[in-house]
This record gives C-alpha cells, sequence and structure tokens, in this order.
C-alpha cells in the first residue's frame, strides 16, 4: 500500500513538472519576436530596355505660310480649315489698291522681292542636288549591309539602321523637293507683284495654292484691306506627319537618331512605331507644372507604322512618345523598389531561412521600375520589396 502511495506521488510530481514546462515553453514562445511579413521579389535574368518617356505633338512636316503679295483689299476667303485644295488653285483674290506716293521705292522694294525669291530657288535647287546624292548613297548603303547581314557579316541592328538612314534621306529628298516648288511659286508671285507695280485698275490678282494638300488654317477671315506680305492661308499635306517632343537636355544627350521610339495615347487602339529623326541643336527654357524652369530641346521623330493606322491623326494632336536609348536582353535586373541608400551606395534585404540579410550592391542601368545589377546578387535570391523600418539585418521575416 506505502509502495503504491509512492508510485502516485511520484506521477504527480512528474505531471506537474511537466505542465509547469509547457507553461514556461509557452511563455518563452509568447516573448519571441514574431516574424514580420513581406513582399518579396526574385532576382531574375531577363531583357532590360531604358526609355525616355515625354508628351509630344504632331505636326505636318512641309507646310507653306501663303501670304499677300500685294497690298490691297482681299475678299472674303471661300475655303476653310481642313478643305483639300489642288496646286494652282485659288486661294484668295486681292484687289490692287490707287496708286500710292513713293511710287519708285515701292518699285524697288519689288525688284528686291524678286532678286530674293530668285535666290532662294537658286539655293532649294542646290539643295534638291544634294540631298538627291545623300539619298542614293544610303541607298547603296543599305543594300550592301542589308547583303552583309544576310550572310552574317554584320549586326542585325547595322542593317536596320541602314534601312531607316535610306529612308530618312529619301524624306530629305522629298522635303527638299517641296522647297524647290514653294521657291518657284515665291518667284513667280515676287514677278506677278512687279508686273502690277503702278497699276490702279479693277482687276484683282488672284493666290494661287503652291501645292496639293489641304488648309491648316485661315489666318484672314474677313473681307479688308491688307498689306503686303500679311498671312491669308496656312497649307499643307497631313498626310506627312512627323512628332516633336521636347524632352529635358540631360536626356537628350542619350538620345541618338535612329533610335526606335513607341508611341501611345494618341486616340488609336495599337502602339504606332517610329524613329528618331534628329534631336534639334538649340535648347530652349520652359517652365514646368510646378514652376521649375527647365532647359529643354525638341526631338524629332518619324512615324514608321502603315499609313492606315494613324490616318486619323491630325496636325498638333497630342501623343506619347517612349523613345529607347539603352537595350539589353539577358540583364541580372531588381525592382527599383527593393533598392534603398547606405553610405556606400546601394543595398536590398535578402530572404535567407527567414532571415533579412542586408547586402550590397552595384547597379547599371535603372528605369522607373527595374535596376540593373552589376554584382552582389544571383539569380534566384529573394529580395524584400518596399522594406519598412522594422527590416533591419538578422530579423525574422515571412513572405506574405
Amino acid at each position: 500500500m506505502a509502495s503504491k502511495n509512492k508510485t502516485s506521488r511520484i506521477i504527480r510530481r512528474v505531471v506537474g513538472g511537466l505542465f509547469a514546462l509547457g507553461v514556461v515553453a509557452l511563455i518563452v514562445l509568447a516573448s519571441l519576436p514574431k516574424p514580420v511579413p513581406v513582399d518579396t521579389a526574385e532576382v531574375a535574368r531577363g531583357p532590360l530596355e531604358v526609355t525616355v518617356d515625354e508628351d509630344g505633338h504632331t505636326r505636318v512636316q512641309d507646310r507653306f505660310l501663303v501670304d499677300a503679295p500685294i497690298g490691297g483689299r482681299v475678299g472674303r476667303p471661300e475655303l476653310r480649315a481642313g478643305d483639300p485644295i489642288r496646286e494652282g488653285q485659288v486661294l484668295a483674290r486681292i484687289a490692287p489698291l490707287p496708286p500710292q506716293l513713293l511710287d519708285q521705292r515701292s518699285r524697288a522694294q519689288a525688284e528686291a522681292r524678286v532678286a530674293s525669291a530668285r535666290a532662294a530657288q537658286r539655293q532649294a535647287r542646290a539643295s534638291v542636288a544634294r540631298a538627291q546624292a545623300a539619298s542614293e548613297q544610303a541607298a547603296r548603303d543599305q543594300e550592301r549591309q542589308t547583303r552583309l547581314s544576310k550572310n552574317g557579316g554584320v549586326a542585325a541592328a547595322a542593317a536596320e539602321r541602314a534601312v531607316f538612314e535610306a529612308r530618312a534621306r529619301t524624306e530629305e529628298l522629298t522635303s527638299a523637293r517641296f522647297g524647290v516648288r514653294v521657291a518657284d511659286y515665291e518667284v513667280r508671285m515676287a514677278q506677278a507683284a512687279l508686273g502690277r507695280h503702278g497699276d490702279s485698275g479693277d482687276d484683282q490678282m488672284e493666290v494661287p495654292a503652291p501645292i496639293d494638300g489641304r488648309v491648316l488654317r485661315v489666318l484672314q477671315e474677313s473681307e479688308g484691306v491688307v498689306m503686303a506680305g500679311t498671312p491669308l492661308v496656312e497649307v499643307g499635306d497631313p498626310g506627312a506627319l512627323e512628332i516633336v517632343v521636347d524632352v529635358l537636355t540631360a536626356d537628350a544627350v542619350r538620345i541618338e537618331p535612329g533610335a526606335p521610339v513607341r508611341i501611345e495615347r494618341w486616340g488609336g487602339e495599337t502602339t504606332l512605331e517610329g524613329r528618331v529623326r534628329r534631336v534639334e541643336p538649340s535648347a530652349f527654357t520652359k517652365t514646368s507644372a510646378l514652376g521649375v524652369e527647365e532647359q529643354r530641346v525638341n526631338v524629332v521623330i518619324a512615324i514608321e507604322s502603315p499609313r492606315d493606322e494613324w490616318e486619323a491623326l491630325g496636325d498638333g494632336y497630342r501623343v506619347e512618345a517612349r523613345i529607347r536609348v539603352w537595350r539589353d536582353e539577358d540583364v541580372l535586373q531588381v525592382p527599383t523598389s527593393a533598392l534603398f541608400r547606405t553610405d556606400d551606395g546601394w543595398a536590398v534585404f535578402v530572404v535567407e531561412g527567414g532571415i533579412a540579410k542586408r547586402r550590397s550592391v552595384e547597379l547599371g542601368r535603372q528605369t522607373g521600375v527595374d535596376a540593373a545589377i552589376e554584382s552582389g546578387l544571383e539569380a534566384g535570391d529573394l529580395v524584400i520589396v518596399h522594406p519598412s523600418d522594422q527590416i533591419v539585418d538578422g530579423v525574422g521575416v515571412e513572405a506574405r
């Protein structure tokens, strides 16, 4: 009987001891810090593209401002903005005013205008000759680069640049020929004004359209007296559009002619393709929406997508352009939201066995979303994005 009581006491003591140990264990576990929930992302290799994103607007490449060749009374215009026109179609009619004083001075001015128009005509024809030679050379280069690319002699990118150069030189030739037509028109108008010098008759002078196209703007919308040189109508071909984007000068130095461009949010359902035609050499000052003065420069972009995809676009329409300045198809990258500044540069928190470990990294190219990693990480590493103040080196974490 005594042995049974002794055994019972031992069992009760063991059970009590185990219960006490369990309570202590629970207290210890409750006092331990809980892992911090975090968002993570995996470091991976893939393509990375750096772009300059800015708003821009369309504009007609070759436009012409028709002005009054002589002073007189212009009639009410019959055309409106958007009306199609043919070369030689009458845009305005001007009835001459009675002869004025200083007649010899007016004649000298008219003769000077004829001489100036003829000089511009010679210059325009010389520009056509230069553009013709450049276009022929670009066509030969394109043929050679395309042949070498098929044989593996040059990279495909070089062949693409040659194609773009040939297309750009062809467009420049077209623009130069447009300049000759305009110069010829200016000579005819100057000669007509000189021939009517001192004429007080009632015959009206007809102002013809210099090109085929459309009326872009009517500047003299009512009947009235105008001086010689007063703008009357602006005409152009809306089918020959280009895009102008003003960018910060710090971004402009990274943009090269021929760089690919994606044109978005222009109103259509597709993304249009384009190429940088040129970066203008002169910058200008522009005040931002925050009231900060910025130095910006215009980048001119040629639209490469088929005309039927963007035929609804007109002159002065708003677009958004993404200009590519760099791209690599195989780059180790992380989200920029995982990066934070340190005294030595940049760092991230890497999750290793449920513990956050701070690791310094060396960055390469960056976009607004991702950054290239030159050293400090390996593909497959798990990094913490948007690390809060709770995340320090050695703290326990768990992925949400």
